[in-house]
Formats: structure tokens, C-alpha cells, sequence
């Protein structure tokens, strides 16, 4: 019997699931990675704009363009990272001493791109005259030079514009022979307006000029740069008026530089800031047509959670698995998954498969499961079933090696970190209001949330729409018909709330307690 308790929890031991944040476990990323439709899409070079809610997938697919850089050479396209993968985001920095405006932000974001384009040409020994220029020109305006780092190339962008821009007369300056009245010699000015005849005839360039040297440079090498840039809600969080400036300001560059071919930028950022962005007013929204918003279903996740199953040459050998054969197969991961884990959490005619449960227990308001969630409760689930045996319970059944209680001991963890590590720490403003639903209701009206919040029913109408919005509540319902405002089971446990509809809501919005999914 020991022998049998030895063997389950080694293989146990043996099964891994991965980090939750992509960034923790990029090196890893190329062996599980998940090649979904959307993903082939972005290496394709089709998308220029990847929107998703955080923990969706936005910066493993960002990890795994970076670790694919030598397929991508083989494509003929050079790669630049223009945000810090780990650690402090360079663009931190600009927090206590930002641009003036969003126009001093655009010009930013422009010389930025440029250092990087020269950094680009340095790499990779791009030698031809487009190249020279360019690189002659940043240079002799300080943007390059030797290796710099991210935070080095902001910091020059920035005390470049300023200098420009409080300069009284726009360079290039011309010394003046005090014998002669001639000008004696001047030095390069790049300009962000259209140089006069008399600027360009002593060398001024405007950056319009300097991104056609970059497109011909690359041209005439046959290759191509795509500009990465992922954790701009790191970059600027806590900051939401600079984060709106940065990124308005971001997205007018990449519309400037859309009609170059030779080089991209590739912006990977969380839905719920681009539509805030969007609603803020920015008209040219509309023209960013090269995006994707990544959504996953059952299968993808599915095939998700199985990949990283299989990692383990224990769960291979124990359930004679062929690894390649339940990759490419979703009946072959379904059995695979029946074979590890109980068949059902609850049981009974109308309760779900166990793998439904799990994506019903982590989907938010929006109904939606992001991986991060579903990896995140699988690995409680690994800690939950060893944390078990080591303590001597019995054996899962058969040839089970997770039962359901881990699964249901493994869910309030889950709970608790996405309700502080995304919610309260994404959106503090709201947390208040969240914080008055611990031990409540799962279903309300606004009446009832009027009442549970103290305040009037309009205030509790923009609040709820906002907890919509960041996927707290789920709304059923539409006007002008009953509505009510229902918690996910994702957040239930860390808020200790009871299922059921507040008092009044039958009546007010027409939806009760029934409506929870099994």
C-alpha cells in the first residue's frame, strides 16, 4: 500500500503547470505553448495590436515571439524590444518628469523609435547609405551611440525634445563669421515639422525623413523590424492621466507610421485600458484596424491544460500516453483528463463534467476564463492532493490521482489572489464597493445595492456599470426589462458571500438564485 501512496505522489510530484504570469516562465513557454488560431495570425505579421484582459495571453505570446527570434531571422525579420521583459519598465521612469503634453509625448515616441531602429542596423551590420545616414544623423543629435540602454534611449528622446523645444530659433544653427557675416559651419537638427529650404540645404532632416531612411535601409537589406512593446499597464500604473497621454499619443505614431512597410510596431495591451481609451475620446481608434483580442474557448483551454499534463514523462508512462497523440486530439485529452481526475466535483444528473466546473468556477463577469486563472487553480489543485496524502488521507479511487476535495479546497486560493492581484490592485478606485459585498448576496438589483453601498440609485447604477466593466458582475437582463447584477464564482469564496438574490430582487429584476450555473 505505502509502495502505491509512494508511486501516486510522485507522479503527482512530477506534474507541472507552470507559473501563472507568462513573464515568470518564458524559457519554458517554447515547450507548452499553446499555437491557437489567433496566435498564427500574429506570427503571421497580420496583427499589430493584441487587446486581452490580463492573464489572457497577451505577454506569452510577446515571450514567445521573443524566444523565437532565430525563426524569425530565418523570415528575414529583425525583432527590437522597446519595454523592459522583466524588472523595472523603462517607461517608470518618465512618472515624476513627463512629457508637457501629448503632442511632447508623440515626438517622444518617435525619436524612441528611432534610437531603436539605429540599435536594429548596429545588430545586425545593416551597411548600405540609407543606414549610414540615419545612423550619422541620430548620432550627431546624441540619440545613439554606443550600447545604451532602454531607460538611456528615453531619457536622450526627452531631453532632445525639450531642448527643441525651448529653443528660440529651431537649428540647424548656423555660427556666424563675425568677419565675413558667413556662416561658418552648423550642425544637424532633426526637426519634427517640415524643414524650410534654408534648413534642409545645411542638412535638417524631419523624422518623417529619417523613418524613409529606416524603410529604404531595410529595403535595400531585405529585412524587416517589428517593434515590441508589452506591461505598458505596468509602465504607467497609477497613473491614469499619464497613461492616457502615453497612449494616445502612442497610437497617433503608430498611425503615422503605418505607411512604411519595412517596420511595425507590435502593441500588446489589456482590453480594458484600450476601451478606456477609447471612450476617453480618441477618434483615431477607429483606424487601428490591425488588432485582435484574444478569446479562448473550452478547447483551447482544454488543450492548455493538457499540454502542460503531459510534460510529465511520469503521467506519460504511468497512463501510456502518447504525448504528440493528445496534443493534436480533443478526445484524446478529454480521456486523459477523465483518467486523472474525478468525473464530476458534485455529482448528480444536471452537475457538470469536472473540467466545465473548473472553467465555470474561473470565469469573471464577462464570462470568460482567462488561462492564468484556470493554470493558477489546476496547480492548487497538484498542491491541494499532495498536502493530502503526505497527511495520510486515502488514495483518490481507481486510477485517479486528484479527488474532489482538492479540487474544492483549491478554489478560495484562486479566489483570493485574482480578487487582490487583479482586481484590488488594477482597479483601487473600486475596491470599496467590492469590499461592502463580503457576506452578502451573489444577486442584486440596484435597488439592492443602493441599500447595501448607502448610496443613491444613479451613484449605484455607475458604480455597478463600472464593476461590469472590470468583470466583478455579470448583468442579466436588459432595459427595459428586469436586470439584476450577479457574482461569479470566482470571486464568491474570498468575499464569503451566500448564493442567493438579495431582498427585492425577484420582484425588481425577475432573477433569483436559480439562475446560478450548477
Amino acid at each position: 500500500m505505502n509502495s502505491q501512496r509512494d508511486e501516486v505522489q510522485a507522479v503527482i510530484r512530477d506534474v507541472t503547470f507552470g507559473h501563472r504570469v507568462a513573464e515568470d516562465e518564458s524559457d519554458a513557454l517554447v515547450d507548452y505553448f499553446v499555437e491557437t488560431d489567433q496566435w498564427r495570425r500574429v506570427w503571421a505579421g497580420d496583427v499589430d495590436v493584441v487587446l486581452g484582459p490580463k492573464g489572457s495571453g497577451k505577454s506569452a505570446m510577446y515571450a514567445t515571439l521573443v524566444s523565437r527570434q532565430d525563426a524569425l531571422f530565418d523570415r528575414n525579420i529583425l525583432i527590437g524590444i522597446a519595454e523592459n521583459p522583466k524588472g523595472q519598465p523603462a517607461f517608470r521612469t518618465l512618472k515624476d518628469d513627463p512629457p508637457a503634453g501629448e503632442d511632447e509625448f508623440a515626438n517622444l515616441w518617435k525619436l524612441y523609435f528611432l534610437a531603436l531602429i539605429g540599435d536594429a542596423i548596429d545588430s545586425y551590420d545593416i551597411q548600405n547609405d540609407a543606414a549610414k545616414k540615419l545612423t550619422r544623423t541620430l548620432s550627431d543629435a546624441r540619440l545613439r551611440g554606443g550600447p545604451k540602454s532602454l531607460r538611456q534611449h528615453l531619457r536622450d528622446a526627452l531631453d532632445y525634445v525639450r531642448r527643441l523645444a525651448h529653443l528660440e530659433e529651431v537649428e540647424p544653427n548656423m555660427a556666424i563669421d563675425p568677419t565675413t557675416g558667413m556662416p561658418s559651419g552648423f550642425s544637424t537638427r532633426i526637426k519634427f515639422a517640415e524643414p524650410s529650404s534654408t534648413e534642409r540645404a545645411v542638412g535638417a532632416l524631419s523624422v518623417d525623413d529619417l523613418f524613409a531612411l529606416a524603410d529604404e535601409a531595410f529595403a535595400e537589406a531585405d529585412v524587416s523590424l517589428w517593434i515590441l512593446l508589452d506591461r505598458l499597464d505596468v509602465a504607467f500604473a497609477g497613473t491614469p492621466q499619464f497613461e492616457t497621454l502615453a497612449l494616445r499619443a502612442l497610437f497617433r505614431v503608430y498611425l503615422d507610421l503605418n505607411p512604411y512597410e519595412t517596420f511595425r510596431l507590435k502593441i500588446f495591451l489589456r482590453s480594458d485600458i484600450w476601451n478606456s481609451l477609447s471612450r476617453s475620446g480618441f477618434r483615431e481608434a477607429s483606424h487601428v484596424t490591425r488588432e485582435l483580442k484574444i478569446r479562448w474557448d473550452r478547447s483551447t483551454l482544454l488543450q492548455l491544460i493538457t499540454s502542460r499534463i503531459t510534460k510529465s514523462d511520469k503521467v506519460t508512462q504511468r497512463y501510456d500516453i502518447d504525448r504528440t497523440l493528445v496534443l493534436t486530439n480533443s478526445s484524446a485529452q478529454e480521456n486523459l483528463l477523465t483518467r486523472l481526475y474525478p468525473t464530476q466535483v458534485d455529482s448528480g444528473p444536471n452537475k457538470p463534467a469536472t473540467f466545465d466546473w473548473c472553467l465555470s468556477r474561473t470565469q469573471d463577469g464577462t464570462q470568460q476564463t482567462a488561462p492564468r486563472e484556470l493554470i493558477h487553480l489546476f496547480s492548487t489543485i497538484r498542491e491541494m492532493q499532495l498536502k493530502r496524502l503526505e497527511a495520510g488521507d486515502p488514495l483518490p479511487g481507481e486510477e485517479t490521482l486528484f479527488d474532489r476535495t482538492a479540487i474544492k479546497a483549491a478554489l478560495p486560493e484562486v479566489s483570493q489572489v485574482r480578487l487582490e492581484k487583479t482586481l484590488y490592485a488594477e482597479y483601487p478606485e473600486e475596491r470599496g464597493f467590492i469590499e461592502a459585498m463580503e457576506g452578502a448576496k451573489t444577486n442584486h438589483s440596484i435597488s439592492s445595492l443602493s441599500s447595501l453601498w448607502a448610496v443613491p440609485q444613479d451613484e449605484a447604477l455607475g458604480s455597478a456599470s463600472r464593476l461590469v466593466e472590470i468583470g466583478f458582475f455579470e448583468k442579466r437582463g436588459t432595459y427595459p426589462g428586469p436586470v439584476s447584477y450577479w457574482v461569479p464564482f470566482l470571486y464568491r469564496p474570498a468575499l464569503k458571500m451566500v448564493q442567493g438574490s438579495a431582498e427585492g430582487v425577484l420582484t425588481d429584476a425577475g432573477n433569483d438564485e436559480s439562475q446560478d450555473i450548477p
